[in-house]
Order: C-alpha cells, then sequence, then structure tokens
C-alpha cells in the first residue's frame, strides 16, 4: 500500500520545524514510523543546490534561476527518496514542497504561475501531497521570531516584511483554492495547542487510512 504524503508550509519563523517534530512523534505512538524530509534539500545533490539558493556568501540569484534550480533540487529528491518511501508504504513528512515555490517564487518573487506549474509536472508528475499544513501567522510575528533566534538569516529569511505577506497571502489562496487538502493551522497560539490541531487531522487521516 502506498504511503502518505504529508507536507508542511509557512513564512520563515511560524514553528514548522516544531511542529513537524512534533507530528513526527505522534506518529510513531500511533506505530507509523515517518521519514522526515526536506526542502530545498533531501539529497546530496539537493542539498548543495539548497546552500548555492540560500547562503548569503554566494554571488545573488535572479528569480528566474531560484525557481529552476529549486526544482531541480525537487526533482533530485522525489525520484531519489519521495517516491521510493512512498512505494514501501513509507509515510514522508516533507518541510515545504511545490505549495513553497508557488507561494515564494510566485507570489514572493512575481513568477508566472504557469510557468511554475509547468515545471511541477516535469519534476514530480501525478505526485500531490495528499494533507498539506499551512501554518500561518502576520508576516510582522513571523519575522519578528526569526530575528529572535539571533542566528543570522540566509538569502530569503533576509527579505522583507512586504515579501512576507506577499508570500502570506499566495499561501492562503492556495488553501482557498484547495481545501480538501490544506488545512491552515493558527501558528501564534502556543505550540502544544498547534500541535494538537496537527495530531488530530493526522489521527483522521490514520483512520481514512485504515479503513
Amino acid at each position: 500500500m502506498r504511503g502518505r504524503f504529508i507536507t508542511f508550509e509557512g513564512v520563515e519563523g511560524v514553528g514548522k520545524s516544531t511542529q513537524i517534530a512534533h507530528a513526527a512523534e505522534h506518529l510513531r505512538r500511533r506505530g507509523i514510523e515517518p521519514l522526515v524530509t526536506r526542502e530545498p534539500g533531501g539529497t546530496p545533490l539537493a542539498e548543495k543546490l539548497r546552500e548555492l539558493v540560500l547562503e548569503p556568501q554566494h554571488a545573488p540569484v535572479d528569480a528566474t534561476a531560484e525557481l529552476l534550480i529549486m526544482f531541480a533540487a525537487r526533482a533530485s529528491h522525489v525520484a531519489d527518496v519521495i517516491r521510493p518511501a512512498l512505494r514501501r508504504g513509507r509515510w514522508v513528512l516533507c518541510d515545504r514542497f511545490t505549495d513553497a515555490t508557488e507561494a515564494y517564487q510566485g507570489g514572493g518573487r512575481g513568477v508566472n504561475s504557469a510557468a511554475i506549474r509547468q515545471l511541477a509536472r516535469i519534476a514530480h508528475p501525478r505526485l500531490t501531497p495528499d494533507l498539506t499544513f499551512i501554518f500561518d501567522a502576520p508576516a510582522a510575528v513571523a519575522t519578528a521570531r526569526v530575528t529572535g533566534r539571533g542566528t543570522g538569516h540566509d538569502r530569503i529569511e533576509a527579505e522583507d516584511g512586504e515579501f512576507f505577506e506577499r508570500v502570506r497571502q499566495a499561501y492562503l489562496a492556495i488553501a482557498a483554492r484547495e481545501p480538501g487538502r490544506v488545512r491552515v493551522i493558527d501558528a501564534t497560539r502556543p505550540a502544544a495547542e498547534v500541535a494538537d490541531s496537527v495530531a488530530r487531522a493526522l489521527d483522521s487521516a490514520v483512520s481514512e487510512r485504515s479503513d
């Protein structure tokens, strides 16, 4: 039986990394050992491409090049990690997927949405997440959290509030368009409350899989 593909989305600072760790532990308590991965990244090639895009010491990357690098990394990730795991029946929890490209490169950078959809068909034909969590918070709240980490900023984290608000609105537009797949989670609440909301949705997914 094919596994479930679940993605975690949202602007920087909404707590995705914390929530994906809670979700993985929740599934383990249900007897499911998930594969946890991330984008861009997940394979040696994709991690190198991630560094080219995000690390500030590299030369600036324009919007078109950034888009193509993201999908090159994604194609490697899907072919070498995600599809094989799903075929083996593993549940895959992924920190970002193509919704992130639509939100960041589309909403944030202004890249044509038709180009993003075409590249998605090439990079991962017939693969769509079964369930997506979008952790939502106003851009000002999210960017303040990133600054509060005190760990510096990568190239995307260094963007301004207007950029992140465009990204946020693009995410909300995805959720409005695909309510059957996407769950919007209020990320301004305490982390434990957010984790409970995610756990309830995961429990529903487990029950559906068992029917």
